[in-house]
């Protein structure tokens, strides 16, 4: 089922687990990720961030409601890290469920007064919106972008910037990256000041940069509160790795069923892998 209207994240909050929202690029990614997930009957967030929007465009957004409306799980349709209240209403317009709003490289006060007016647009006709307090790292160029230096969310600052803004949910600032990380480099989340911003606010709470992260610190992320994990190096990473290997020396490939089968069933191996981490499997019958 395609959820409207409320924010799909609602029920994770009330019952403990966290939901993937996987970035896919292609209709292929996108049935992929819907085939996992109701085989492990699981709800699932579709994201699309502006690089994305702007490959598959937004005229593929009616087949994805379609699709949604035909499927066994809650769906979410979500426009992730978008920039402008001008994106927030062409996603609107377009058919997204769910907007995020990420204005958290501006001074808190920018921060607010726009996260608010994008509330107030979507709220108006059922469109759910995610904020952001604090500042992703970025571990490489390529993707979706990050802050050079992490700037962790101050529980206060959250509770004040929910009370003025209105949002359904809030993108907190932990000690994750976006992107891979490099080998040198071992993410190492805040968890404490998960629980402190979990138990200041009450609302569901979302993690960004969640790929690559050890397993450890995403089941520990979850079990304090976190009830949504992005997750789109990952995927990507499976999917087009294995593309590369079918594809090889042989250029008499060149049809999709040929091609696809195979980076598909790589790519549903680490999304499921993930379902099961969050606690997500199974829980689609709490819709």
């Amino acid at each position: 089922m395609l959820y409207t209207g409320k924010s799909i994240l609602d029920v994770a909050h009330e019952n403990g687990f966290a939901i993937p929202a996987f970035n896919i690029s292609d209709w292929a990614m996108f049935t992929g990720i819907m085939d996992i997930s109701e085989e492990l009957d699981a709800p699932v967030i579709i994201a699309i961030h502006p690089d994305e929007v702007r490959h598959i465009t937004t005229d593929l957004i009616p087949a994805m409601r379609a699709r949604a409306h035909r499927s066994s799980v809650p769906v979410a349709i979500h426009w992730d890290h978008g920039g402008t209240f001008e994106q927030m209403i062409q996603a609107i317009q377009a058919g997204f469920t769910s907007v995020m709003i990420d204005a958290s490289m501006q001074p808190f006060a920018e921060n607010v007064a726009l996260t608010r007016k994008v509330v107030e647009a979507a709220h108006a006709v059922g469109v759910v919106v995610e904020g952001e307090l604090g500042t992703i790292g970025a571990n490489d160029s390529y993707g979706e972008s990050g802050a050079a230096e992490i700037i962790y969310t101050d529980p206060a600052d959250a509770v004040q910037f929910v009370q003025e803004t209105g949002v359904d949910s809030l993108a907190v600032a932990i000690g994750t990256s976006h992107g891979l990380y490099p080998s040198d480099k071992n993410p190492e989340l805040k968890h404490e000041l998960l629980s402190e911003i979990k138990g200041a606010l009450g609302i569901p709470l979302v993690l960004h940069g969640g790929s690559a992260n050890p397993d450890s610190e995403l089941a520990e992320a979850v079990k304090r509160g976190i009830n949504k994990i992005n997750i789109s190096s990952d995927i990507k990473v499976a999917y087009h790795n294995k593309m590369r290997e079918v594809l090889g020396t042989d250029i008499r490939l060149r049809e999709p069923l040929a091609i696809q089968p195979e980076p598909l069933a790589a790519m549903k191996v680490v999304a499921a892998q993930k379902i099961e981490l969050f606690g997500t499997a199974g829980k689609a019958p709490l819709y």
